[in-house]
This record gives C-alpha cells, structure tokens and sequence, in this order.
C-alpha cells in the first residue's frame, strides 16, 4: 500500500505561489496589484480626487470627451452616463454578485418612474407628495414587487430564471399599457423635479439643466458605492460570491441559498426603482414606450462588458454603453449591433470583462496578507532567528 508524500499539499502550495509569481502579469492585472499594495488613506485619497473631478467634469467640458451638439449638451450626456452607471450597480447585485441572470430587470426601472410619475404628475389621480419622497417610496415599492416576483422564480436556474425574468419586464409594460390609470401611450407629463432656484428665481432642476441633475444621481451612486462596498465585504456578500460559484456547494455548506438570492433580487430591484424615478424627474415624461425589451438588453451589456461582479466595472460599463452612442452619433442607429459586436470581442479575449470580480472579499484583507506574508518568511527561517 502506497503512503502519501509529506507535505505533498504544502509542496504544491508553495510551487502555485512561485508560479504565480513568476508569471507575468497583464496590464490590468498590474494595476490591480498596485491599487491594492497602497495604504487605506491612499486609496481614500486618490478616490477623493477621482470624486471632485467627476463633480467638475460637466463645468470643465473637455474637448476630447465633450458632447456639445445643437440637440444634446456634455451635462446631460454626464447625467445619461450617470443614470446608467445607477442602473449598472443594480443589476450587477443580481447578475454578477449573486450569478442571477435577469433579463427583465427593465421591469423594476419602469415601476420607479411610474411611481415618481403617479405621485408628483399633475396628470395622475394619486395624492401628490414632494418629489424627493418618491426616492424611497420608489426604492420600497420595487424592492416590495422583487420579492414578490422572486418568491415564486426563484427556485429557478440559469435559462429558465432568465426567461422568466424576461417576461417580467415585458409583463409590466404591458401592464403600463392596458390599466387606465398607468395612461399607455399617453403617459404622465410635467412630473416633479427637485425644489431649489438660483439667484434669479429660476428652477435649478429643469430638463435642460444637466449639470443638477449630474450633481444628484453622481451623489446617489458614491453612495450607493459606499453601502455595497460595505455589503460585499460582510457576510452576506460572500454567502453571495458562494451562490454565484456553485449554488449546490454553497447549499451543502449551510448558506440559506433562496434567503440571500431573495435579498439580492430585492437590493437590485430597489436600486432599479430609484435610478428609474431620477430618471422620471429629469425627462418630466413617462409612457410605455420607454421600457421596451432592448433596453433591458443594453443594461445586461453594461454589466458583461464592465464585469460582472465588480461594482466599479459595471458602473464603467454603464457610462460606455451610454456615453459611446451619444459622442459618436455615426454608430446611434446600430449601437445594438455594435455593443454586440464588442461583447463578443470581450467574451473572446476578456472573458471577466474590462474588470473582473473579485473572489476574495475580505474586511481586512490586506492585513491577512501581510500576516501570511510575514509567517510564510518566519517559517523559512530558523527557530532562533524567527524568534529574534
């Protein structure tokens, strides 16, 4: 009967590291490495800055990256990129952070803008509150409407979880266009908007100004970053990364698998109800026509081409499949065709996307690799020289 090797394990462990060390590393990979070998203050630092400049970026208008054309100014394309950066780190909570592919997550971005447009319009019948109290009404009433539509899809995988979710969104538009209070084609006008005027006693937030409206969804979603920061790193994050990789495992394991898929189902349906009534306000108009299915397919395309799993890449993903018709209006009739065609491209060389998740989320991560590091380098050395 054989015997096994000693420390056969610590062997190959020790030949993995030095193989990953040898190996190259790509561009992105090396950025990677870099941002995660500075300090805690350092990262806050370099995001600060990344911040003010964002907050600039519609006053400073650069010429290289600049929009200004006779039917759309550069701050209304920020606030456009913006709003799809919001919806972005939505649905990233259900497809790239919990592996829940959904296809009608559209649904959930018409329900926030009809419950903006039924509160504040003076075309609904509803009580009329404050505009911005539609926020988190809007945030609740879709996160109500994701749980009682995971209750019953839930229990389903893969394909069948994505057409279901995909007759979801078509569902609700349809419901948009038979119920006679939802208005069909007609739609809602003059929905509310922010309260506030300039020294002249002019409203800040009205349509054309889109620098206001930059400010507030850019405001939404540092915050919005910050609080799913926080979530991924606790546990409900991994039990998250655990259900992405193999549900089955995950089960096995003790992790309540439909208790954490319904949370991320109801976090990204709330976040798709908020971006939906931001976007409400700033157009002042909802119909059916807005939420169609291809749409629905542009928000999936964010999240794949940024990474799924990866909060900053799928808000840059956003902001691309946003920003990329609107600059180069040459490719605006066939954007579907083109974002196809570089999802494809991606799913041939970068399959992870432009940034790929992160397996290993840790509150104190970077700790536990010094310590690693440092008994790694105690472990090769002698008893009294370790000690010293």
């Amino acid at each position: 009967m054989s015997t096994p090797i000693p420390d056969a394990a610590a062997s190959q462990a020790k030949a993995d590291e030095q193989a990953e060390e040898t190996r190259t590393p790509s561009r992105f990979e090396g950025l990677s490495r870099r941002w995660n070998s500075l300090e805690r203050w350092q990262q806050w630092l370099v995001l600060g800055v990344v911040a003010v400049l964002l907050y600039a970026l519609p006053v400073i208008n650069p010429p290289l990256i600049s929009t200004d054309t006779a039917n759309y100014s550069f701050p209304l394309a920020c606030f456009d990129a913006a709003r799809f950066a919001l919806v972005a780190l939505g649905l990233n909570v259900v497809v790239g952070q919990a592996g829940l592919l959904d296809l009608g997550y559209i649904g959930f971005f018409a329900v926030g803008s009809y419950v903006a447009a039924l509160w504040t319009s003076p075309d609904s019948t509803m009580v009329k509150i404050p505009y911005l109290a539609t926020l988190p009404l809007a945030m609740i009433v879709t996160g109500i409407v994701g749980v009682l539509i995971g209750v019953p899809t839930l229990r389903l995988r893969g394909d069948y979880l994505a057409i279901v979710t995909l007759g979801f969104g078509e569902i609700i538009r349809l419901l948009a266009t038979i119920i006679p209070a939802l208005k069909g084609n007609t739609g809602f006008q003059s929905i509310g908007r922010p309260p506030g005027t300039d020294d002249k006693g002019v409203p800040i937030f009205v349509q054309s100004n889109g620098t206001a409206w930059y400010w507030l969804i850019l405001t939404v979603i540092i915050v919005v970053m910050l609080l799913l920061g926080n979530l991924e790193r606790s546990r409900v994050g991994r039990a998250w990364i655990a259900i992405r990789e193999d549900e089955d495992a995950a089960e096995v394991m003790g992790v309540p698998t439909f208790k954490f898929k319904m949370w991320a189902f109801c976090i990204g349906a709330a976040l798709g109800g908020l971006s939906g009534a931001i976007f409400a306000g700033q157009v002042g108009f909802v119909n059916n026509q807005k939420f169609d299915v291809a749409t629905s397919m542009l928000f999936i395309a964010a999240v794949v081409m940024g990474g799924a799993g990866n909060k900053f890449g799928a808000a840059m993903g956003g902001i691309l499949v946003s920003y990329l018709p609107i600059r180069f209006n040459f490719i605006a009739e066939q954007k579907y065709l083109v974002f196809g065609i570089i999802l494809v491209l991606i799913m041939i060389f970068r399959p992870q996307g432009l940034f790929g998740a992160r397996n290993h989320l840790l509150a104190y991560g970077k700790k536990a690799k010094r310590v690693a590091a440092r008994l790694r380098r105690d472990a090769g050395r002698p008893v009294e020289e370790a000690a010293s």
